[in-house]
């Protein structure tokens, strides 16, 4: 028994990291087909627009996001996405776009129930229409929703949307009326109605289509709430047949599971376990992870309910077995964390972007003003010297922003170079885990990235962070060690933001890296006359030594990257009037080499 509980305490730690895995890709487990990757691709293309600004290309592509985010049946994305869209096209004067994606999003409003929110963006496609055929239909779906307790006037006003879309041959738009259709009718418990509206829909899908999967299985369910197993059954059959005709695995897996769960509501248990071992053996083919996980809970249930404990510990090895080869052949999981790198990205862009429009925004007031100010002379010269002083604060600013980013590719690259060492030496589960590791350091970096000062305890855990990252490719080089004055109050006592890591990063990179033997790097944190004394003390090769091995282009980058610190120490001592202060020598002991760099300054617990 103690045998047994140790497996289980085993898959179920497996379970939870698989599930945060899942967590992250649920919304493309069902119906995916190769949304995903296109998922990534536009994510790409969104990037690209946002670096060169082009505000009608990155209105297209959260468009084109949506869309496939809707396909996903991921509506809240879909939702954020068409308003960033929507926003975009609003500021453009775009009426069509704003009428198209309007319609979208009440679409995907709908879909969650945001009754009130669609109406209002079926209303506003209505008015930004400038054809009839806009106008009524939205009109129509607008009134639709407000007579949702008249089942007469909302078949009605489908109705007439339907003929509208047959009649201009919108077979996508004729799909989504009668599914409309057939969601009003189960509410009103007109479930023969609902069949009907259906199957009219299906008349205008694709086989294999998105649509297609996903209206069979709402007919499915509708057949199951009516007791008719045999009907659903009999769907869930074509769903398989029709998946394995067009090699489309994931929905083959996924309705095999689903079929069985109909199978077992029936007592026939051995055709659900038969059903349950296809898809979980399909999906171990496929090297798909999370589906694999499903079939085999399920399996184990069954056994552990009928008190074979022997088969579900067997069910267990099995697995745990293939478990390793199945991770490191599941590219899904390795896309997941690429794709939240990539939102990420993203996200920091859009602050960037609307930085930018505040600093735009404010320098046109300014321009305005100051030519209405020409007649006022005394007003102007007041106005223009506190502009100018808010103007050279907010440069100071953006400049100080501009710096810290620019730390951030060259440790970016450094990193990306580590992973792509560990893909190169077949060490995919080491490239996973500093993937993940890495993501989780960027995403703190990031939110800290428009922060002067940050608290001490949050920058020695950055500091953990990173360093743990680089022993983890470096782990034959160094050691590190972290010392901090019992005196300090790490919580409430604020370092200057991104100026110790710079320092981390030279001491590893250019100097114990080239060390014979395992080197040691001490990071000290001590308080002395009301200052914090912060020393980086390392026993690499030394600065001279470093100098030597480096080429021109090396001299040159490296260069810069401590110029950049010393910019930044220059604007923050005149924005805040601090008197840091940085000194880097190298140690001068006989028989001692290495570096030691000291950043020094007052005690600061509010900026």
């Amino acid at each position: 028994m103690y045998k047994y509980r140790s497996i289980f305490y085993l898959f179920s730690i497996f379970t939870m990291l698989i599930t945060c895995q899942q967590g992250m890709a649920q919304d493309s487990v069902n119906y995916e087909r190769g949304n995903k990757n296109k998922v990534n691709s536009i994510s790409t293309k969104l990037e690209k627009s946002y670096r060169s600004n082009d505000e009608l290309n990155i209105a297209k592509n959260y468009e084109e996001l949506a869309e496939t985010y809707s396909k996903q049946q991921n509506y809240l994305k879909a939702e954020d996405c068409y308003k960033k869209s929507l926003t975009i096209y609003t500021k453009l004067k775009r009426k069509e776009d704003k009428a198209r994606v309007s319609r979208n999003l009440a679409k995907v409003q709908e879909e969650q129930g945001k009754v009130d929110d669609a109406i209002k963006n079926y209303e506003l496609a209505k008015n930004e229409s400038s054809d009839n055929t806009g106008n009524t239909v939205n009109s129509n779906d607008a009134n639709r929703l407000l007579n949702n307790s008249n089942l007469a006037a909302q078949n009605s006003y489908s109705n007439s949307n339907i003929q509208i879309f047959k009649n201009t041959g919108n077979k996508q738009e004729v799909v989504d009326a009668y599914v409309q259709q057939a969601k009003s009718n189960i509410q009103q418990k007109d479930n023969a109605s609902a069949l009907g509206n259906y199957n009219d829909a299906l008349n205008y899908t694709d086989k294999n289509s998105v649509e297609q999967i996903k209206i069979k299985d709402e007919l499915a369910n509708l057949y199951l709430e009516n007791n008719n197993t045999d009907k659903a059954k009999e769907i869930k059959n074509e769903l398989i047949a029709d998946a394995q005709q067009a090699n489309d695995v994931n929905t083959e897996i996924s309705q095999k599971q689903s079929l069985a769960t109909i199978y077992f509501s029936e007592k026939n248990n051995a055709q659900a376990i038969t059903l349950l071992q296809e898809s979980y053996d399909k999906a171990i083919e496929s090297y798909n992870t999370i589906e694999a996980k499903k079939s085999l809970e399920a399996l184990i249930k069954y056994y552990q309910d009928k008190g074979d404990y022997k088969k579900s510990i067997e069910l267990y090895g099995q697995f745990f077995k293939i478990l390793e080869q199945l991770v490191k052949s599941d590219s899904s999981l390795v896309d997941m964390k690429l794709l939240a790198a990539t939102e990420e990205k993203i996200s920091q862009l859009e602050k960037e972007k609307g930085l930018q429009d505040q600093l735009i925004e404010k320098t046109n007031t300014f321009n305005y003003v100051l030519v209405g100010a020409i007649f006022l002379v005394f007003i102007f010269l007041i106005f223009l010297t506190k502009a100018f002083y808010s103007v050279k604060v907010k440069n100071k600013e953006i400049a100080l922003q501009s710096l810290r980013r620019e730390m951030n590719p060259h440790f970016i690259f450094n990193s990306l170079n580590s992973v792509n060492q560990f893909i190169a030496e077949n060490n995919e589960l080491e490239a996973n885990k500093y993937l993940s590791s890495y993501s989780n350091l960027m995403r703190q970096i990031m939110e800290n990235s428009n922060k002067d000062f940050i608290s001490l305890s949050n920058e020695i855990e950055l500091i953990k962070k990173y360093l743990d990252l680089e022993h983890l490719r470096f782990k034959e080089k160094f050691d590190y060690q972290l010392n901090i004055d019992d005196q300090i109050d790490s919580e409430t006592t604020l370092v200057p933001n991104m100026i110790i890591q710079p320092q981390l990063e030279n001491a590893i990179w250019h100097g114990l890296r080239y060390k014979e033997g395992k080197g040691k790097l001490e990071i000290k944190f001590s308080i002395e006359n009301k200052k914090i004394r912060i020393q980086i003390v390392d026993d690499g090769i030394g600065l001279s030594k470093s100098k030597e091995l480096k080429t021109l282009n090396q001299k040159s980058h490296v260069s810069r990257g401590l110029n950049n610190t010393l910019e930044r120490i220059k604007l923050l001592n005149d924005l805040y009037k601090k008197n840091i202060q940085l000194s880097i020598s190298e140690k001068t002991e006989k028989g001692e080499q290495g570096t030691i760099v000291e950043i020094l300054f007052p005690l600061i617990y509010k900026i």
